[in-house]
């Protein structure tokens, strides 16, 4: 079989154009780690933890996505501030996607029943892959420069996200945003001949900036259930708005069910379990509301935390 032609749609997207989708991973588990969306939340814990997790995204198609993170951290011994840092390595057929980001937060009272605000910056890097021997494409297409297609070519640049939240003891909104350096990676030429002529394009990859919105809150039901309501709001310039409706029930602290949807894409089934208050274990499955759907067995996602002992 045939690579889908919607892998090489992709690759040609993220190579010769301005990409207008989403261009960070994607997790359904970010409620269990939002240090992922905003670099505010370092210091908002009075202990370290570590979290991983591993995502496969449209399991069943040729070359699905697969992404891999894990973030580390927590607050400072004796001060209201936080460090924390995440790694990621993202990869869809021939394009393969490394980031690394180091934060700082610092978080203060703001009200005498316990309000805090925080705020945080993340500074790292970005490579970007592509395998251009692992590309397909049809008859009449032509590049002026064949050696993006047919070798690998690499692209190392710096990355910075920053994020600002208020909180307390049972409720969390903040604001963040990624990329913000917006760097142009490099331009392609596109030659084509139409109506007898050679035609010349050229194309810009460049990284958008992304703008991400989420709250949650913490409600007791009763002496042995809790649910925890959350959202998440995404965009990025010259892209659709995409948000995430979520609800986690926990039972007695240690289980954890729940339901997300991802607005006009999927939806999504959670389940985890928190052993002594230190070991935690999830997983979500995907089930795509879009064309995709016949062409894959879903999503699937895997997390794995630990929490150390507390500093405060």
């Amino acid at each position: 079989m045939k690579r889908i032609a919607l892998i090489a749609s992709a690759a040609l997207l993220l190579i010769i154009s301005e990409a207008s989708a989403q261009q960070l991973p994607q997790f359904t588990q970010y409620m269990l780690n939002t240090y992922m969306v905003n670099p505010a939340v370092g210091g908002t814990f009075n202990y370290y933890q570590i979290r991983y997790n591993s995502r496969f995204q449209w399991v069943g198609m040729e070359d699905y996505p697969q992404t891999h993170s894990i973030s580390a951290y927590g607050p400072h011994g004796s001060k209201d501030m936080g460090f924390g840092g995440s790694f990621y390595h993202d990869v869809t057929g021939p394009i393969g996607r490394t980031g690394g980001l180091f934060s700082y937060s610092y978080n203060m009272q703001i009200t005498q029943n316990g309000l805090r605000v925080s705020g945080g910056v993340s500074l790292g890097f970005l490579m970007f892959r592509a395998d251009g021997s692992k590309f397909e494409y049809g008859e009449n297409f032509d590049m002026l420069d064949p050696a993006i297609y047919t070798s690998t070519k690499s692209i190392f640049t710096p990355d910075a996200s920053v994020g600002f939240m208020v909180y307390d003891t049972r409720f969390f909104a903040g604001i963040s945003a990624h990329q913000l350096l917006g760097q142009k990676l490099y331009q392609s030429e596109l030659s084509r001949i139409i109506e007898g002529e050679e035609q010349t394009y050229y194309g810009v990859n460049r990284l958008r900036q992304h703008f991400m919105v989420m709250g949650g809150m913490m409600l007791a039901l009763n002496r042995d259930f809790d649910i925890e309501p959350s959202m998440l709001v995404k965009y990025m310039i010259r892209s659709p708005l995409q948000f995430d409706l979520n609800a986690k029930v926990t039972y007695r602290k240690e289980f954890w069910g729940g339901i997300s949807l991802r607005w006009m894409d999927g939806i999504s089934l959670l389940f985890g379990y928190n052993y002594q208050d230190r070991y935690l274990f999830g997983y979500s499955f995907d089930y795509s509301l879009t064309e995709l759907r016949p062409h894959s067995a879903g999503s699937h996602e895997i997390m794995i935390g630990y929490k150390f002992d507390k500093l405060k």
